[in-house]
This record gives C-alpha cells, sequence and structure tokens, in this order.
C-alpha cells in the first residue's frame, strides 16, 4: 500500500505534519509527497493522472489538496470529495480545474462529496472521534492536516461516510494550457495528440507562435522546438510536450502552469 499527498500546502513543514499524522493512521505505510504552486489547480489534475498511472490503480491512497484562495464560494473552502480507481482511493478538493482531467479521460462520472461539519458529527455520533475535536476539525483552516487523514482512516476502514453524489458534468473542462514545466523545463500540456491532430511533421499554430509536431523527443532535430508525445498520461492517453531540444521549452517561450497554448 501506498500514500501520495499532492498539495498546494508544500513546505516542509506543512508536508511534515501531513505525513506524520497520516502515519500514526497508518503505520508502515510508504508516504510520497508532490507540492503544488497555490493559484494553480491544473498543477494537482495532471498529478493526480500520473500518480493514478504510476500506482497503476493498486491499493494506496491519493490525497490531492489544491484550494484556490482567490474564491469564496464555500463557507470554509472547497469541499472534498471521493472515489475509487480501481483500488486506490483518491479524496479530493473539487474546486476549479483539479479535477478536469479526470473528466477529459473520463476515469469517472461522479463522486462522493462530503461536508466537514456533516461528517464529523457523523464520526463522533459512531464513537470514532472524541466530541473535543469537533470544533478543531470543524473550523480549521488546515483541513488537509486535521480533516482529510481522518476522512481517508474512515473511507479505508469501510465506515459510512456522510455524502452526496457530485457529477463530473460540474467540473469544467481544461482548456489546452500548461499544466506543468520540469526541471528540465520541457513544458507539459493538457492536449493529448487527437487533440490537434498530431502528426509527424504537421505544424500546429500557437498562441507562442508556430511549432512543428514528433512522434518522440530523439525525432526532434537540436535546438529545434517540437511538440512530442510525453510520458505523462494514464494508459494509452499520454499528454503533448512542448520541448526545445538541447535548450528549455519553458524558458524560451516563457511558459509556466495554467498558460493556454492555443
Amino acid at each position: 500500500m501506498f500514500i501520495t499527498i499532492i498539495n498546494d500546502c508544500r513546505d516542509g513543514n506543512a508536508m511534515g505534519r501531513q505525513s506524520t499524522r497520516l502515519a500514526t493512521f497508518f503505520p508502515g505505510v510508504t508516504i510520497n509527497e508532490v507540492g503544488i504552486s497555490n493559484y494553480t489547480e491544473i498543477e494537482a489534475a495532471g498529478n493526480l493522472i500520473d500518480m493514478l498511472d504510476s500506482s497503476g490503480g493498486e491499493e494506496g491512497i491519493i490525497l490531492v489538496n489544491a484550494a484556490p484562495r482567490h474564491k469564496k464560494q464555500w463557507p470554509n473552502g472547497t469541499p472534498f470529495g471521493y472515489f475509487w480507481y480501481k483500488k486506490t482511493l483518491i479524496i479530493t478538493t473539487v474546486d476549479g480545474y483539479t479535477l478536469s482531467l479526470v473528466k477529459k479521460l473520463g476515469l469517472i462520472e461522479s463522486l462522493q462529496l462530503t461536508e466537514v461539519p456533516t461528517v464529523i458529527e457523523a464520526m463522533i455520533e459512531k464513537g470514532l472521534l472524541d466530541v473535543s475535536l469537533r470544533e478543531r476539525i470543524v473550523k480549521t483552516q488546515f483541513r488537509s492536516y486535521e480533516y482529510v487523514p481522518r476522512l481517508a482512516k474512515w473511507i479505508w476502514d469501510k465506515v459510512e461516510v456522510p455524502s452526496t453524489t457530485y457529477s463530473m458534468s460540474e467540473v469544467p473542462d481544461a482548456p489546452a494550457m500548461v499544466w506543468w514545466v520540469d526541471n528540465f523545463s520541457d513544458v507539459k500540456t493538457t492536449m493529448l495528440p487527437e487533440d490537434i491532430g498530431h502528426e509527424e511533421g504537421r505544424v500546429i499554430k500557437t498562441k507562442v507562435g508556430e511549432i512543428a509536431c514528433f512522434n518522440r523527443m530523439k525525432d526532434v532535430p537540436v535546438g529545434t522546438a517540437g511538440i512530442t508525445i510525453g510520458s505523462s498520461g494514464i494508459g494509452d492517453k499520454r499528454f503533448l510536450e512542448i520541448i526545445v531540444l538541447g535548450g528549455r521549452g519553458g524558458d524560451f517561450f516563457n511558459l509556466k502552469p495554467g498558460d493556454e497554448i492555443l
């Protein structure tokens, strides 16, 4: 079993606290951490797909928190929902583009949405949570520390958790945009080959100029920009990347997560 945290609370203190708390609920489990930016849920979206691909749907838990801090749509931040991908439990915020690539790839049709006060009250009534913790958990600003690890434990243990069904039709579609720039400055996008009719030699007009398509990185001439089929994605669905072979695509085109491509 594994646990992976994808979180915009990414500093050492925040990640350390989350990992330590999870370790108390799931002793001996390997915990992995992926830090994302505070205002770009699309980073969470792409990383969630990659972690699902990495795990192959085996037993484990992925915890995603990408809560837009510039929106006040919900009483105490975007709610957390959960769904299963094969044997993997995913608990995730639902706002913005966080689930847009799950939707794009058709992995689920709906998920279960939880409300913190309702869940906490139900767990107190079941004798699974001390009543003294109610106010702290309900009012916390650090829900991925106080609420999510406990929620993961309850769901994993097959405790009945109050929830409502949330349709993926409520999730916005992901535009053709950047979701990650890796340490080589290769640019991972939300585009699949079929989105642009990707084929060797075809030139695509983008917001940063005209770029030719290549099937593999090794086919791109040195010093040349290309749109290639990258390693990120799931199954036979792999996202396109913009690279400059022998250079740094993200730096060259001044691209960052959230920038639209077409």
